[in-house]
């Protein structure tokens, strides 16, 4: 029963027994002293209640931020737009160079890949979960040390030295390596040839497509 029901229900007993004649005044006035200090009573509970809901709100922990998703990487890296510029040609130019100068990858193969992978976008992230201007899957990008998949330099550098380590797998096999890169290694090497996936041959013949002939 709450505090108002409580004294409603005491006000209807009062009421009746002061209409009772059978009650003698002193009777009266102990009834009235009795109803008067439970009145006060249930006052007193709630401000007490008041005061400890307002103790509980001005104590209460902040609320947990929200939990963030599984992943395979364990940095934080801010948040990036999936809809940013294209890197600069002034910028974009001298890092395809210097990764293809370490890796001895020729710098168009390598521009046409980064190309065809995220349109030089380096905050470009795929359906599947492939990162930055190479298009690095997490699970690949960890085991080549990489650190932000979103740097541009990092990510042209991991990515040509993928691809390199593919070129010499499939002995300077453009074509494999390609569709290696794209598929997967082990697609490609049970079959030895680029596997029947219409993404990934289409993807293996724009890339040949840019590329001078030889």
């Amino acid at each position: 029963m709450s505090a108002r029901q409580e004294l409603a229900v005491l006000g209807l007993c009062l009421g009746a027994a002061l209409r009772a004649e059978s009650l003698d005044e002193k009777t009266r006035q102990a009834m009235q002293a009795s109803v008067s200090k439970q009145a006060q009573a249930v006052a007193a509970m709630q401000v007490s209640i008041a005061r400890q809901r307002a103790a509980l709100a001005a104590h209460a922990p902040p609320a947990a931020p929200p939990a963030a998703p599984d992943g395979f990487f364990t940095l934080a890296w801010p948040a990036r737009n999936a809809a940013c510029d294209p890197l600069p040609e002034a910028e974009l130019a001298p890092l395809i160079t210097q990764a293809a100068a370490k890796e001895g990858v020729d710098a168009q193969l390598v521009r046409a890949v980064a190309e065809q992978e995220s349109g030089f976008r380096p905050c470009a992230v795929s359906d599947k979960g492939a990162l930055g201007l190479m298009q690095l899957m997490p699970a690949t990008a960890e085991q080549l040390g990489v650190k932000d998949p979103f740097d541009p330099q990092e990510s042209l550098v991991s990515g040509t030295h993928l691809l390199k380590q593919l070129l010499d797998r499939f002995g300077g096999d453009a074509a494999l390596a390609l569709g290696a890169y794209n598929a997967g290694l082990e697609r490609v090497a049970q079959s030895g040839r680029v596997p029947d996936i219409p993404e990934t041959t289409h993807y293996v013949q724009q890339i040949l497509s840019k590329l001078p002939l030889p």
